[in-house]
């Protein structure tokens, strides 16, 4: 049997202050009558006497603490989750005093959220009392709305091509949907942590840390498409915790570099091709300046060289454009033959 996915509905609550004023009349009123009914006992009227000190302890007794239990301070970007009487009724949205049924009750945050490291999507009522340990803390009945930042530690993935890899990311994300943070996961940042290290390692190993020499230029690699890599993940998150109604707004690479046991051998690797790189571009530059020498010599008549000479030459020129240390002159005073 599939389970309908809980819905959210903005409870809609009056204002506080009228009530907050209702309520503050009713406590002068019945420190009123309490005075009054002690004058009367002390007068022998018993019976009005104890008709007002009765009254006024059974306000204090009963619609005093109700009053009050029902009047609700929402800050912005807050929102508590209600329920009557074990069933849901509404999330209260938006700041401002309000005052509800005082019977409905705000659903708590789960203990092991408040002390998890996503203690940030929660705004915690009140803390240990001064001298205890500050550790322990009141369940929190505010969820917050605000967007937040979840960076998962580190972790070894494997590539496309099964090198380990070193990867961390950072996502961006906020409570969407109240009701299904709360009651269709047991810890939503928890829940979200754990389908992002998920999600992770299924994009990580559709592809290599770096485009090889030999592959098509239009590679996708992780070092090279961080653009692509952030979507996909973001939308590999998203499709995954939509049932907590969680959004999630962006997902991007903040840790990439080889595992330590083959660091020192792709470091070889990625030098010994930037070595290559550069011999060729020495080569081909060296060639353009021997064809332009040998040009303009004999464009300008300074010299006639025939095949051997010319040979010679190329190679002369060739060793001093392309080695590696500065060339020693040498003065020939003879003849080549």
């Amino acid at each position: 049997m599939n389970k309908v996915p809980t819905q959210e509905v903005q409870l809609k609550a009056m204002s506080g202050m009228p009530m907050l004023l209702l309520n503050i009349f009713g406590i002068v009123l019945s420190i009123v009558a309490f005075i009054v009914g002690v004058v009367y006992l002390d007068q022998e009227s018993f019976v009005l006497g104890s008709i007002l000190l009765g009254l006024s302890i059974f306000y204090w007794c009963v619609p005093l603490p109700l009053l009050f239990m029902g009047l609700k301070t929402i800050r912005p970007n807050e929102a508590m989750v209600m329920t009557l009487f074990g069933r849901y009724i509404g999330t209260l949205k938006g700041e401002g005093f309000y005052f509800v049924n005082p019977f409905t009750t705000a659903v708590p945050i789960p203990t092991s959220l408040a002390s998890s490291e996503n203690a940030p999507a929660l705004e915690p009522e009140t803390v240990a009392a001064k001298g205890g340990n500050n550790n322990q803390h009141r369940s929190s009945r505010k969820i917050s709305l605000k967007t937040m930042a979840l960076s998962n530690n580190k972790q070894k993935v494997n590539d496309r091509l099964g090198n380990p890899i070193i990867i961390s990311i950072v996502v961006i994300w906020r409570v969407a949907d109240t009701a299904k943070a709360m009651f269709d996961v047991d810890n939503f940042a928890e829940y979200l942590s754990i389908q992002c290290d998920s999600a992770l390692r299924n994009i990580v190993r559709l592809y290599s840390y770096d485009a090889a020499d030999n592959e098509d230029a239009n590679e996708r690699s992780l070092r090279g498409s961080s653009q692509e890599i952030s979507n996909r993940l973001a939308e590999e998150i998203q499709s995954k915790v939509d049932v907590a109604g969680l959004e999630i707004m962006e997902a991007r690479i903040t840790h990439l570099a080889y595992a330590p046991e083959i660091a020192a051998a792709m470091l070889q690797r990625q030098q010994a091709s930037a070595v290559v790189d550069a011999r060729q571009l020495i080569v081909e530059g060296a060639v353009g300046m021997v064809e332009m020498a040998l040009a303009k010599l004999s464009e300008q008549e300074i010299v006639e060289l025939d095949d051997e000479r010319k040979a010679a030459m190329v190679s002369n020129l060739m060793v001093v454009l392309c080695g590696n240390r500065d060339a020693q002159p040498i003065v020939n005073s003879g003849s080549l033959y």
